[in-house]
């Protein structure tokens, strides 16, 4: 089922098992997954298309909303295919170096998403905080340059851990009870010491999407002090509803992320289905429904999906009886 290599003992091929004690259900379980992931392909494609294709979308808030689409393609096509390929195929075996390149940019994308978030709370912030500077703050040259920031940021994060793993021997170790392959589940099928990969991994955590929480909480404190102080309200519930749609997504992000990082470490009672089922989700969930949430929400882009699926004054328009 595996090599070994003769220096370092590390297995050339890695043998993710699914869903541990689930097997029987792999091909049931695969359905939803499935559906899940080509609701997420489809709903990003769509709303990167339409956010590319009217010049009336390349706002802030729209721009940053096309870089969450494309992290979120990223992070379910990054994992999904491989997991359908294990529940259908039983095609389990995948190389060492793919298992790093594969863990490489499911965390990558995870960062990147995390950044792009925060980086739309501060859109928010401004836009409800600080109107009259919106434009000026928010120019294009700034939007490029914190993208650039995200990509890079992810880059620096996971770059080390590509030799934290490499650097150990596994001793032929290589049945990872897992559908895709992430930094702490290689790195426990090691014969040696991995105190280095778990502070590395634990500290990244918190100083990134730990930190990035942080923030986004700070901004939408400073969002709802603002709020508060509005005189009507009519006014405060027109300013809450620009901010309805980023909180769900938020929320939606992080949640299954985190209660699925801290059962990883601290959950030593909770079922290993559970875990990896948690696992499976938060890389699916989310990029299915961000689309959804934001389709639904946001008058300018519903609009414009139904312009593109229907001919010209032929479909009426969300929200009225009148002609597209």
């Amino acid at each position: 089922m595996y090599e070994l290599n003769e220096s370092s003992f590390d297995p050339i091929t890695f043998v993710l098992t699914g869903i541990p004690g689930m097997e029987e259900s792999h091909i049931w379980i695969s359905v939803p997954f499935c559906l899940m992931y080509i609701i997420a392909v489809f709903g990003n494609s769509v709303l990167l298309f339409v956010i590319i294709m009217e010049r009336s979308l390349h706002e802030p808030m729209y721009l940053f909303l096309a870089m969450l689409a494309v992290s979120d393609l990223m992070l379910s096509t990054t994992t999904v295919p491989k997991m359908l390929a294990i529940f259908w195929f039983s095609a389990r075996e995948i190389s060492f170096d793919a298992c790093i390149t594969q863990m490489f940019f499911t965390h990558f994308s995870f960062i990147v998403e995390s950044s792009v978030l925060l980086a739309m709370a501060f859109d928010r912030y401004v836009a409800v905080c600080d109107p009259l500077r919106y434009s000026s703050t928010l120019t294009p040259s700034v939007i490029g340059k914190i993208a650039v920031t995200a990509i890079v940021r992810g880059f620096c994060i996971m770059f080390p851990p590509i030799f934290l793993l490499k650097r150990l021997p596994y001793c032929g170790h290589n049945v990872m009870p897992h559908t895709y392959c992430e930094h702490m589940g290689i790195a426990r099928l090691a014969c040696a010491d991995i105190k280095a990969n778990v502070w590395y991994g634990l500290t990244t955590a918190l100083l990134s999407s730990g930190l990035d929480v942080v923030l986004i909480a700070v901004s939408y404190a400073l969002i709802l002090r603002t709020v508060f102080r509005l005189p009507s309200p009519e006014a405060r519930l027109k300013t809450l509803s620009t901010c309805g749609s980023h909180l769900c997504v938020i929320l939606m992000f992080y949640m299954p992320a985190f209660f699925s990082f801290l059962t990883h470490r601290f959950g030593h009672h909770i079922p290993s289905h559970v875990h990896i089922l948690l696992a499976n989700l938060y890389v699916v969930v989310p990029p299915m429904l961000n689309p959804i949430v934001y389709g639904v929400r946001t008058r300018q882009i519903r609009e414009r999906v139904v312009r593109l699926f229907c001919p010209a004054g032929e479909c009426p328009c969300p929200g009225g009886g009148s002609r597209c």
